[in-house]
């Protein structure tokens, strides 16, 4: 079937907001209208990539069953599974799942239902010989009856398929409102699961900086504690009148500014910061910046580790590295 899709820009007057889809909009430009969801009903909300959507809907003779699971993904992967009458229509299939799910591995099974009303059959007698011979060379190899070939090949996907199926524009237009609520039942397990992503990535960061705030507090005592043991450690083998007080204080100041981590700090609470305020963000795509935040966190963690030189400040750094990697696995879940 020949068709025509037309996306007019946003200062077309026939775009317009339907009643009956509070969740997304209409390109009423003739020939085909094409409902595309919203992305986002509710600002500011952390959402999970996985989910699942199902819709089973009527339209005309035809009962469409719209299956969608989403799993994790750095990128938008998508596995399309639908009848042979509904090809012409996989770009614009597509692009609603794309345009509206952005990120994530996606799974989406479009099957017509059988209704019980006979219709008429075509055999695509082509696809069916394809598969007669690796299923006859099967039932050679396996001692099986070969009799019962034929019963198994007219159950094969697109053997056999009502003649006259097709949609018009007016079918299109509904199934593509099908679809799009099965986008949003997927969008609605998605917020769902990003509520406790969102709580439990609050708490990560909340501990991580509760253990800078005791390292923080261990800071004066670690100076005094390097300042006494290199003190120590020229008495005892140079001895307390063989070495320049003044000397040993310029070196002193020297070294602790070395291993200062009063900077790494300050980052390291700037981040932290940061990465609540994203949680809060309107941005509906947004674990990729979370993950980026993490990886700067993370490396204000380690760069205190390795100036610490004390045993009680490495154990909250064990702690804060412990919490970083509970964040970051959360975080790819992340939409």
């Amino acid at each position: 079937m020949c068709r025509e899709i037309y996306f007019p820009v946003l200062t077309n007057p026939s775009i317009y907001c339907s009643p009956r889809f509070p969740g997304g909009i209409f390109f009423d430009t003739p020939p085909v209208q094409l409902w595309i969801p919203l992305r986002s009903q509710k600002k500011g909300m952390l959402k999970s990539m996985t989910g699942f959507g199902r819709v089973e809907k009527s339209i005309g003779e035809k009962t469409f069953q719209v299956d969608i699971k989403a799993l994790n993904g750095k990128q938008f992967e998508l596995q399309l599974k639908l009848p042979a009458f509904l090809k012409p229509f996989e770009f614009d299939i597509r692009k609603i799942l794309s345009e509206n799910l952005l990120r994530g591995t996606v799974d989406c099974m479009i099957s017509l239902k059988d209704t019980g009303n006979a219709k008429p059959v075509t055999i695509n007698t082509d696809l069916a010989r394809a598969y007669y011979k690796p299923l006859a060379d099967l039932s050679k190899e396996l001692n099986l009856d070969p009799s019962s070939i034929l019963s198994t090949l007219v159950k094969l996907p697109e053997v056999i398929t009502p003649s006259s199926d097709t949609l018009t524009d007016q079918e299109w237009k509904e199934f593509a409102a099908v679809l799009g609520s099965a986008v949003e039942e997927l969008d609605r397990h998605r917020q769902d699961e990003g509520k406790s992503l969102e709580a439990d990535l609050r708490l990560r960061i909340t501990n991580i900086l509760a253990q800078q705030e005791e390292v923080i507090k261990l800071e004066p005592q670690r100076q005094q504690k390097i300042r006494e043991g290199i003190t120590r450690l020229l008495e005892e083998n140079v001895g307390k009148e063989n070495y320049d007080a003044n000397r040993l204080e310029q070196e002193l100041i020297y070294y602790i500014e070395k291993i200062d981590i009063s900077e790494e700090q300050v980052r390291l609470r700037n981040h932290c910061d940061y990465f609540i305020t994203l949680l809060s963000d309107d941005d509906n795509s947004k674990g990729k910046k979370l993950s980026f935040i993490l990886q700067e966190i993370g490396r204000e963690i380690n760069t205190t580790g390795s100036k610490a030189y004390d045993s009680t400040i490495q154990k909250c750094v064990v702690m804060m590295k412990d919490e970083l990697e509970k964040a970051k696995e959360q975080v790819l879940n992340v939409l």
